[in-house]
């Protein structure tokens, strides 16, 4: 079942009372311009502030190489969080989208250009879409270590749908250019 974003219906639960099941979510954050650490942190404020957005975990931080970038692209920060939700997935990937857009991401035609933040929806539950606007699970985490390597350090026995146990999947990437940053941390308030 795909789910889209339409402003013209209303979700059955807010006229029924009716509840959506609790889903797992794993997000990944990136900066690679600006105040990369802050703008992290802004990401993980914000989803923790997002109602019916419970967070559960905070990876550590890693300094990574940029991935299919620019030349010029500079090093990223990178961290992977998890919580449960009962939000819908369009509704989650809406909010991802506006974070980006409090921290001024710039949208480019360049592929993997640099940017002040990224908020990446990798998993909602057992939730699948293949919609220009959401795409899950994501299409390329699973050989992306930079996402593997903190939601490993965070759920090490975590299963990536239809690709298999992440641990498996972080042993067949190149995680040389990932480097955990002892002295970076996040917090949850």
């Amino acid at each position: 079942m795909t789910e889209t974003p339409n402003p013209n219906i209303v979700d059955a639960d807010s006229l029924t009372g009716e509840m959506h099941p609790i889903r797992r979510v794993v997000v990944a954050l990136g900066s690679n311009l600006g105040e990369r650490l802050s703008s992290l942190q802004g990401a993980v404020d914000a989803l923790a502030d997002t109602p019916d957005f419970f967070v559960t975990g905070v990876s550590p931080v890693y300094e990574t190489e940029p991935v299919d970038s620019p030349e010029e692209a500079k090093p990223y920060l990178n961290a992977v969080v998890l919580a449960d939700t009962t939000l819908p997935a369009a509704r989650l990937m809406e909010r991802a989208l506006a974070i980006e857009d409090a921290y001024e991401r710039e949208r480019s035609e360049v592929r993997n250009a640099p940017r002040t933040l990224d908020v990446d929806l990798i998993v909602v539950g057992d939730r699948r879409s293949n919609e220009d606007f959401l795409r899950l699970p994501h299409p390329r985490a699973h050989q992306r270590a930079f996402v593997l390597q903190p939601w490993h350090d965070l759920e090490p026995d975590a299963v990536f749908p239809e690709r298999g146990p992440i641990a498996d999947l972080l042993a067949d990437v190149d995680g040389s250019g990932v480097r955990r940053r002892e002295d970076l941390a996040l917090e949850v308030e």
